[in-house]
């Protein structure tokens, strides 16, 4: 058996109560994302439940491009998204595999069922 240790968020931010200080659904904190380096990223609504799971060779524009995107997969549920959890990770198939580990065993909401 293999043994994943999913590794603890380097960055996390929450949306704030007053949208109008926030220029992109609430989330004012996007300066602290890493621009440059990859790594995952989660999303949860208020309830701590995890809505989507996904990976990026360069995280802050991935994320900000799902909540502009008119194909990803949370377009129609940005608004439940509280909080989003990154965690810096260099190689492109360790993050393939979080992304599908992290989808699979917590159930995330509007990941597509995903099989390894």
């Amino acid at each position: 058996m293999i043994n994943i240790t999913i590794p603890k968020p380097d960055v996390t931010i929450t949306k704030q109560r007053d949208p109008q200080v926030s220029h992109i659904y609430g989330f004012t904190d996007f300066h602290l994302i890493s621009r440059e380096t990859g790594g995952i990223f989660m999303f949860y609504n208020s309830k701590d439940e995890l809505l989507f799971v996904g990976k990026a060779r360069k995280l802050r524009p991935r994320i900000k491009k799902h909540f502009e995107d008119t194909v990803s997969p949370i377009k129609d549920h940005r608004e439940e998204v509280a909080k989003i959890e990154v965690c810096l990770v260099e190689g492109l198939l360790d993050r393939a595999i979080y992304e599908i580990y992290i989808a699979n065993k917590f159930r995330a909401k509007y990941n597509a069922e995903r099989v390894l």
